[in-house]
């Protein structure tokens, strides 16, 4: 057989594209292959949309969280948040008939607030013998699977558990990785499979560890949930450092290595996208583990940043320059000082008459760093003073 030789062919690209779109939209099963680092929920609605024009995305989810219900089940087994991974699951999940929505239906469902321990318990016990109303609606072999998962989670459990508030998703997942000697992958490959999910979702790396910051001032933050400024008072000096920790309550730097399947996924996107975001605790500390900066480094495709609208506040001080310039020194920091910033970021994409950035971005610094700025409508009457996730995904998948 022939060797197989590269050939880079570059053209113009038309943003939105109609016959780009109209063509994904046909046939999403061959549609191209964008990765987005990120975490949280900013990008749930774009991930909805998305799957209607391509079955191919890949979301390299960050495992940190460190508040909220899955903060229960980590201090419970010492084990990486799957909160993220579940909700990004679920967003990628095919919600028509064609799939399996009584599975979809089970893992949205969360365990009410206002009930007893005993009545909760109850409720989990019914959903492992098969007979509550939402695991009885699911045929086999997939209703056996999953109570299976739950039987896991069910013998492992603490006496002191608080099933209150707690994600049906999450618990499968909690047993699927307890039942796989404490391994991601094999629970969210049959997660994915149950609901149908309509892309790739992988953690960044399996580890369990904790996000940790050095602020300008000095001081020392801990434990995702204390930078996000969601669950506790928000910052109140700049993040001077970002980095990985073995402990939630203190810092004790750690190390991460991502893995081999991961950096094949990045080799092989056709677009690698860094969202909208809260910009440490989700965009940054995707990029943390040791083999993320140097696989983007490496791969053969457009690289898009889209920058925060509105506040965000974990970006205390900083400009779109700023917040340029930073995630670039991340991405150096996992590759040889000669890398080009070119093989890590190509373009930004903004819509600069609509919406309202940390600043205005400066064109000379963007034109000597090598990065196009992309100014197009990406904000709606409808979805301001947000991103309209329509306008989003046609300008994302223009450029692919």
């Amino acid at each position: 057989m022939p060797a197989h030789n590269p050939v880079r062919i570059t053209r113009n690209a038309l943003i939105p594209d109609p016959v780009r779109l109209s063509r994904y939209l046909k046939a999403p099963e061959l549609g191209p292959r964008i990765l987005f680092f990120s975490g949280g929920t900013a990008l749930t609605e774009t991930t909805r949309v998305l799957k209607q024009y391509t079955h191919n995305s890949v979301h390299l989810v960050t495992p940190f969280d460190s508040g909220g219900s899955s903060a229960k089940l980590r201090q419970a087994f010492s084990m990486p948040s799957i909160g993220d991974l579940r909700s990004r699951l679920i967003a990628l999940a095919d919600e028509n008939v064609t799939g399996h929505p009584e599975v979809y239906q089970l893992f949205i469902y969360r365990f009410p607030d206002d009930q007893p321990a005993s009545k909760l318990l109850a409720k989990l016990d019914l959903m492992i013998s098969g007979k509550e109303p939402l695991v009885a609606a699911i045929s086999n072999p997939m209703r056996r699977l999953i109570r299976n998962q739950l039987g896991y989670f069910r013998d492992a459990m603490p006496d002191d558990f608080d099933l209150r508030g707690a994600s049906t998703g999450n618990l499968i997942l909690a047993g699927g990785y307890l039942n796989n000697h404490k391994h991601l992958d094999p629970i969210i490959f049959l997660f994915s499979k149950l609901a149908n999910v309509l892309g790739t979702v992988r953690a960044v790396v399996n580890d369990n560890l904790h996000l940790a910051a050095e602020l300008e001032d000095g001081s020392c933050v801990t434990g995702q949930h204390r930078l996000t400024g969601k669950e506790v008072e928000p910052l109140k000096s700049p993040v001077g450092r970002l980095f990985l920790s073995e402990n939630r309550d203190k810092p004790v730097p750690a190390k991460a290595m991502m893995r081999k399947k991961n950096r094949k996924l990045i080799q092989q996107a056709e677009l690698i996208c860094y969202p909208p975001g809260s910009y440490y605790t989700s965009l940054i500390s995707s990029l943390l583990p040791t083999g993320v900066g140097s696989a983007i480094a490496g791969a053969d495709c457009p690289k898009v940043y889209i920058p925060n609208l509105g506040h965000d506040p974990e970006q205390i001080g900083m400009t779109l320059d700023s917040s340029v310039l930073t995630l670039l020194d991340y991405l150096h920091a996992d590759n040889k000082a000669s890398c080009p910033s070119g093989k890590l970021l190509n373009f930004i994409l903004i819509d600069s008459k609509r919406g309202k950035y940390l600043s205005s971005i400066s064109a000379p610094i963007m034109q000597e760093l090598g990065i196009r700025i992309i100014d197009t409508r990406l904000i709606s009457k409808q979805s301001a003073p947000y991103y309209d996730a329509e306008l989003l995904v046609s300008a994302l998948l223009s450029l692919t």
